[in-house]
This record gives C-alpha cells, sequence and structure tokens, in this order.
C-alpha cells in the first residue's frame, strides 16, 4: 500500500531514485513506527512522515518521523555516532552518559577543536518550561592561530551569530543553520550549518548518546527548539539541581559571560 512519505531531494540523492519509490510504494517502508522525534507510535499509511537519513563514514540509517515533528532531511554524524544509534534501535546499546559528560567540539571556523561540557535542563520563561542546554568548555579556548593564551571562546560564538545574554527571561533569537540532533530520544550532537551550503555537521557531539528526562523531551517535542547557553570555563559548572543551575546561568549574564540561542531540534527526539 502507498505510504504517505515525505522523501526530501536530499535524501532521494542519497538513497536513489529507485530505493525512495520502492519506499513511497510501501514496499520497503513500515506501517507504524516510533517516531525518531517525539518517540511516540506513527502510522506512514495514515499521516503524513517524514524519512530522515543519518549517514556516517561508513554507514546509513533511514529513520521515519511524524512530518509534523521535523521534515524530511539527511543528517551527517561520525560513524561511532550513528552506531550508537542502531544499537539503541536493535536494544544492544550501553546505558547513556549522562547530560554535562565532556566531549569534543568543532569550532565553528574548522580550524580548533575543544572538549566541552554539556548540561540540559528547563529554563522557565514568561511562566513557560524551555529546554534548554548549557554549554561550558573545560579550558579556556584561544582563538584558532593566534598564539594568545585570552579566552576567546564567547568572542568565537558571537561571531557565529549567538548573542549575549543580559536578562535570563527573554528568549534569545533563532539561530540560522544550526540544530540540536536527538536520536532514540537521546541527545546526540549540536549541529553547525555546512560549508558551501552542504548538509550540517556536527559542532559537538557525546562520545555516548546523552540521557536527558522525560520533561526535558516533553517540552522539546511541544516547542522543537531548543535554548543554547553558552559560557567560558569556571562559569556555570555541574550543578545538581535546576533550580542552581538557573542562578548560576544568572549570575553569568550578570557577569556578561552568557551568550545563547534558539536552535530548532534536527533528527530525533
Amino acid at each position: 500500500m502507498p505510504r504517505m512519505l515525505d522523501v526530501s531531494e536530499d535524501v532521494r540523492a542519497e538513497i536513489g531514485d529507485e530505493e525512495a519509490d520502492r519506499l513511497l510504494a510501501g514496499e520497503n517502508a513500515p506501517g507504524s513506527y516510533d517516531c525518531t522525534s517525539c518517540r511516540t507510535p506513527g502510522d506512514s499509511e495514515q499521516e503524513r512522515t517524514s524519512t530522515v537519513l543519518f549517514v556516517g563514514e561508513e554507514t546509513a540509517v533511514l529513520a521515519f518521523a511524524h512530518a509534523t515533528c521535523i521534515p524530511s532531511q539527511v543528517v551527517r554524524v561520525s560513524e561511532e555516532q550513528l552506531q550508537g544509534a542502531v544499537r539503541s534501535i536493535t536494544g544492544d546499546a550501553q546505558p547513556p552518559a549522562p547530560a554535562g559528560a565532556p566531549a569534543p567540539a568543532q569550532f565553528p571556523d574548522g580550524a580548533e577543536q575543544a572538549v566541552l561540557g554539556v548540561t540540559s535542563g528547563l529554563v522557565l520563561l514568561d511562566g513557560e518550561l524551555h529546554p534548554a542546554l548549557v554549554v561550558e568548555p573545560t579550558v579556556p579556548i584561544a582563538r584558532p592561530g593566534s598564539a594568545g593564551t585570552g579566552d576567546e571562546f564567547l568572542p568565537l560564538l558571537i561571531e557565529q551569530g549567538f548573542v549575549p545574554v543580559s536578562d535570563l527571561n527573554q528568549k534569545p533569537a533563532g539561530l540560522a543553520g544550526w540544530s540540536v540532533l536527538l536520536a532514540m530520544g537521546q541527545l546526540h550532537a549540536i549541529l553547525q550549518p555546512g560549508s558551501a551550503g552542504g548538509s550540517p555537521v556536527a559542532w559537538w557531539q557525546a562520545h555516548q548518546p546523552l540521557q536527558v528526562t522525560e520533561g526535558w523531551r516533553a517540552a522539546a517535542n511541544k516547542s522543537h527548539t531548543v535554548l543554547v547557553f553558552a559560557a567560558p570555563v569556571g562559569s556555570i559548572g555541574q550543578q545538581p539541581r535546576e533550580d542552581l543551575l538557573r542562578d548560576a546561568l544568572e549570575k553569568a549574564a550578570a557577569n556578561g559571560r552568557l551568550v545563547a540561542a534558539a536552535m530548532p531540534l534536527a533528527g530525533t527526539s
């Protein structure tokens, strides 16, 4: 039976016209599935469904999502990330790492790597809880190619479109081309625009998928947007409670040590 599938031009280019046509005809597409975004059941015979292709160095995995959650797209991730996603699908995954575990990040100009800690939490804005990620390096970040010892983490991000935060009660503006990748209900990466208008690439990737709470995932699925805050090393720290995390964010903002951007969900949640 034909399926109500959305197959983007990027996905079609990766899998080929023949495979795309077979999917649309229902030959290789499941009727029912668990949405890779909201993790609730979907039915491609009854509702519009997006095809999402995760592409690694050697492997590609096709997933399905409600079209109302995310559009059909190609998401490029590392082979390690992709294999972790496959293990979680087959039930052979290791326990996810806790949010806040450090992992490498590629700086936007592609010339520098640093280890970042990423913590998830809920931030209250205008009486509504918003899903947030807090990014903090483990060491000061020098500008790529610079012999200086100053911390350039915030200026580097501001150059990419992040905005300084002075009032934590104001929602940050969206940042074009950047997104937050969740797969199988776990945090996998923060994506930045690819070079020359290509597919998004990972700016930060978790060594292992990071666990987020049910409340965080529910808020992300409701808004389809994640607030990403970033601060220099030593500004936030690992806070055990969300009220303490907010206090640390407010202190960093008051000291001019916080930038932020709103990013859409990519891939899954």
